[in-house]
């Protein structure tokens, strides 16, 4: 059972948190399992298409569709991560989750975002090249330039992230162990603490801005670069065709970011604000993204199309 008093006491001394998912709005939990779980589903099935697609198809096998790959594996990790917890909260009132299972939820959410983040600035690269300078792409993007790239996204966003479950581990918790959000994360767990959590809240600010916010400034200064690129074009659907592909993944881009600037700044807001507002935002950050990157960055693009039917017309010549 959820504990309520103000005893301070190290987290070790508790076995769970419990998730405290809509509680005041139950009605939200009703309306909203249905399209979370198409949403969910969506992300899963549509990532899983391009990552098969990419995998068998040697066509696609260039730096490209290898940054697609990764992508659509962020997405995945992302969405296992916390929505099936969400589900299970909704469906069966599963509210419990054990400290160590919430801290590591918190490190995935905080380091995959910041991935994905990093993912779209070297994608944004990889665009700036093959538009600006075509001519040295072949030799610029690579498969080694690719596979740096990927240590980069890892080792860069897995330390950074490093510091924020254990800041939120190490605190004292006072004995009120439920926590006003569907996942657990950092602000939500760490305000349950008796000590100063000054420090947590700082080095997530600082850590989210440095990385989220450098990471925008340099896709936003590619794609200014790309749509001047784009405007000398002399071949009207040439421009036309990379204005819409470009396009598309820019306001894709957009969507992630300003989501996450929205529920930061609900959060800032809470008191002129329905605290359920931000959970929402919370949840569906995790998810919308994942349902329309492979559809924007794969779907949309003529040689995935291909290799999809093209899988589909050997399935369907197998089976009969």
């Amino acid at each position: 059972m959820p504990h309520s008093n103000n005893t301070c006491t190290h987290p070790s001394s508790f076995l769970l948190f419990f998730l405290n998912c809509f509680v005041r709005s139950p009605i939200w939990q009703r309306w909203l399992s249905l399209p979370l779980s198409l949403l969910f589903l969506l992300a899963m099935g549509a990532n899983a298409t391009l990552l098969i697609t990419i995998w068998l198809e040697a066509s696609l096998h260039e730096p490209m569709y290898y940054l697609l790959s990764l992508l659509s594996l962020l997405d995945i990790m992302l969405c296992l991560t916390v929505i099936p917890k969400v589900l299970l909260i909704f469906w069966f009132d599963l509210r419990p989750i054990s400290f160590s299972a919430c801290f590591l939820q918190m490190y995935v959410m905080n380091c995959f975002l910041a991935m994905e983040s990093c993912t779209f600035l070297i994608m944004a690269y990889d665009r700036y090249v093959a538009i600006c300078h075509p001519l040295r792409y072949p030799s610029i993007i690579t498969d080694q330039f690719v596979a740096k790239a990927a240590i980069f996204i890892v080792a860069r966003n897995a330390l950074a992230t490093v510091p924020i479950p254990i800041l939120s581990a190490r605190l004292h918790y006072c004995q009120y162990n439920v926590i006003e959000n569907c996942i657990c994360a950092n602000l939500s767990v760490s305000k349950l603490s008796c000590d100063n959590v000054t420090l947590n809240r700082l080095y997530q600010f600082i850590a989210g801005w440095t990385m989220l916010g450098s990471d925008l400034i340099l896709i936003f200064l590619s794609y200014m670069f790309i749509l001047h690129a784009i405007l000398q074009l002399k071949v009207k659907s040439a421009a036309v065709k990379a204005l819409s592909t470009c396009g598309s993944h820019f306001i894709l881009i957009l969507f992630f970011s300003t989501i996450l600037l929205v529920f930061i700044l609900t959060h800032v807001a809470k008191k002129r604000v329905s605290p359920d507002v931000p959970i929402l935002l919370n949840v569906l950050h995790h998810v919308i993204p994942a349902a329309l990157n492979p559809i924007v960055y794969g779907v949309r693009t003529q040689e995935i199309k291909q290799g999809i039917l093209k899988l589909i017309r050997k399935g369907v010549s197998k089976g009969n």
